[in-house]
């Protein structure tokens, strides 16, 4: 299994400008490939591949126009290329249905006022972790990294990322062989919400953080300083880079949460099943900002490549099953409630449910009928005597 291992990395002045100098060759590379593509699609000629692509690009630098591609490693710029034709056989196969999901559009221009790029360096690069702690990138420098944690294997490319807040990143591309952990013997299910960000089927309820709600008011202000700012100028961009900075302050706070839950629960459980929520839709209505507040996507991506990391099972429930509607203790449907209702009585055994937790249980019990149907075990309720309102015949059949 791979994983990507991310670092902050602290780049001089120095650094920071050949850094500058191999990105904006990199943003060169990929719009002098896309508008090739796009004249020979106009001219309806054959669709260029990858082999002349390269040759016109080493044919370029030698240029007086493009000469200045020399200055920086030939390895990123290959990987520019690489990185659009992967775009293009992705725009390919959602265009003929071979790729699943929302459709992918074709590749565009990229732009030097784009906040976020990035470049790539592969192993034939020669890119070196050094004993002193520091990253050797080819033509950039040593470049002083804060290892968090230690890589597990030796790394097969390094992407050094340049985000919104002017902060610089590497990240590696690793293959890890992680042990199981001991199983624990117990399940889980876990109902997401936006009152409480998860409930677990045993009761247990975790919080919404709310990260962005709390900043909201310092975001307001640094949105208005930055609105106020005449464009162009110096200091809009500095008013910018400070929204950035809030924003990528509460990103990093509820991805630091996501991490650490997701780790505890898949700690102390042997399985755990989700409900497939439609996130999409729901980021349509009025819940819209409490809705990506909560980030529940992330959380569940989290979960699954965890559990495959670890050894554990990973479940999901249908997103049409009524899991608040059920009585958890008979299965007795009560029908829909509306989302004020937050404690409900059965009518047919007299159990009091929490709501949430109901939900829980149920996406638990979900997730334990699913699996023993694909071991092929018995998923149908036993045999139990009907109930007196039940049984004989109706009064008015005579």
């Amino acid at each position: 299994m791979q994983l990507r291992y991310n670092y902050r990395a602290y780049l001089t002045p120095a650094e920071r400008s050949a850094a500058g100098r191999a990105l904006g060759c990199v943003r060169v590379v990929w719009n002098d490939a896309l508008a090739h593509r796009r004249a020979a699609r106009d001219a309806g000629e054959k669709y260029p591949t990858d082999a002349e692509m390269s040759a016109r690009l080493t044919a370029s630098k030698a240029t007086p126009e493009r000469a200045w591609l020399n200055e920086v490693s030939s390895v990123v710029l290959q990987q520019s290329l690489a990185d659009l034709s992967k775009a293009y056989r992705a725009f390919f196969d959602s265009l003929s249905g071979k790729r699943k999901g929302p459709k992918v559009e074709a590749p565009r221009f990229k732009s030097r006022k784009d906040p976020r790029q990035s470049l790539r360096f592969t192993a034939n690069s020669r890119f070196r972790i050094l004993g002193n702690g520091r990253l050797r990138l080819p033509k950039i420098g040593d470049v002083k990294v804060r290892w968090t944690r230690d890589l597990p294997a030796a790394p097969a490319s390094v992407t050094l990322t340049r985000d919104e807040a002017g902060r610089y990143f590497v990240s590696f591309v690793v293959e890890v062989t992680q042990e199981p952990l001991p199983e624990t013997g117990r399940e889980c299910g876990i109902d997401l919400g936006l009152s409480h960000f998860a409930v677990m089927d045993d009761g247990t309820k975790v919080s919404a953080p709310k990260f962005f709600r709390r900043a909201q008011k310092k975001l307001r202000k640094a949105q208005r300083d930055l609105s106020r700012k005449q464009k162009g100028s110096r200091n809009r961009e500095k008013a910018r880079v400070r929204v950035a900075r809030a924003h990528a302050h509460v990103a990093d706070a509820r991805r630091d949460f996501h991490h650490k839950l997701s780790t505890h629960v898949i700690r102390e459980n042997q399985a755990v099943t989700v409900e497939d929520l439609p996130v999409r839709d729901l980021a349509r209505t009025r819940l819209a900002k409490s809705v990506h507040d909560a980030g529940w996507s992330a959380f569940v991506n989290m979960l699954e490549y965890k559990a495959k990391l670890y050894g554990r099972e990973f479940r999901k429930t249908g997103r049409f099953e009524p899991t608040s509607q059920v009585c958890s203790a008979c299965g007795a449907k009560d029908g829909p409630k509306p989302l004020s209702v937050r404690e409900w009585q059965c009518k047919e055994c007299g159990t009091v449910h929490d709501r949430d937790v109901n939900a829980a249980r149920n996406i638990a019990a979900l997730g334990r009928r699913e699996a023993q149907n694909a071991r092929g075990g018995q998923v149908r309720p036993p045999l139990a005597v009907a109930p007196a309102r039940e049984a004989g015949s109706r009064r008015s059949a005579a």
